[in-house]
């Protein structure tokens, strides 16, 4: 199979050798999609994109790495009209907002958090308001179009499939992903040729990434001191991203200006 342009972002993760290639693809559209509404190209100053981003808003850790950015005006232009579209739709809420009758057992129920169902239209609004991010949804929606590309490529191009079963596994959440799709995706036969490939690939991988964490911890014994670090120096962070995914030791991701 020739590679095509829109392949060669997943044949470059599986050849940089990462603890999972998803995990690098989505690093590198977060940080596309950071340079898409902040950075040099001002995005954020057409018309189109700023009524996205008034209408989606950004998750809490969007909004950090935002702040991390760099880009402070850019930052300031965005939340303006974001606010004054939610100031809007804030006062329809309230103008709407019926409360409950109280029950004559109110004063011995307990609080809630807001990680919980809402139970009115108010906290319905606000919980989607969390939930909504233009960052995630650019870069989930392009995630799942490379899923389907991992399964184009395992199933017609031989070097893939190699990169494959030679790769470092993936972190969980990657892995379950893989897991859920083939399910769908591939024929009986195909999924009982991937999961004998996958499977040992997560197992032995997620053993390896063990080895490593207790070593690192071994080597806090005096008797170790002066033993070889052998690959268990940057353990810890490897050890998150194959548990939850992600870069823990990044530093921020900042402007280029």
């Amino acid at each position: 199979m020739k590679e095509q342009i829109y392949t060669i972002p997943l044949m470059d993760a599986f050849n940089a050798g990462d603890e999972c290639p998803f995990c690098f693809i989505e690093r590198n559209l977060e940080q596309h999609a950071m340079d898409f509404v902040l950075g040099a190209g001002a995005s954020y100053m057409e018309d189109d994109i700023r009524a996205e981003t008034d209408k989606a808003g950004f998750c809490r850790e969007h909004y950090k790495k935002m702040f991390e950015y760099g880009n402070r005006l850019g930052c300031g232009l965005i939340l303006t009209t974001h606010f004054k579209k939610k100031n809007e739709e804030l006062k329809q809420q309230i103008k709407m907002f019926s409360p409950a009758k109280a029950s004559m057992f109110s004063h011995f129920k307990k609080a809630q958090s807001t990680t919980d169902a809402p139970k009115t239209s108010i906290g319905v609004w606000a919980k989607a308001q969390q939930e909504s991010c233009y960052i995630c949804d650019y870069y989930k929606n392009t995630y799942s179009r490379y899923l389907d590309t991992f399964f184009e490529l395992y199933r017609k191009n031989p070097e893939f499939v190699e990169l494959f079963k030679k790769s470092k596994g993936f972190c969980l959440p990657h892995f379950a992903d893989l897991v859920e799709n083939a399910e769908t995706i591939l024929s009986d036969k195909e999924k009982s040729d991937f999961y004998e490939t996958l499977f040992p690939l997560m197992t032995e991988n997620m053993q390896r990434v063990t080895d490593d964490l207790e070593w690192f911890c071994d080597k806090f014994d005096y008797k170790n001191k002066d033993a070889d670090w052998k690959t268990s120096k940057d353990a810890i962070p490897r050890g998150m991203q194959k548990a939850a995914g992600s870069y823990p030791a990044d530093p921020p991701y900042k402007s280029a200006l």
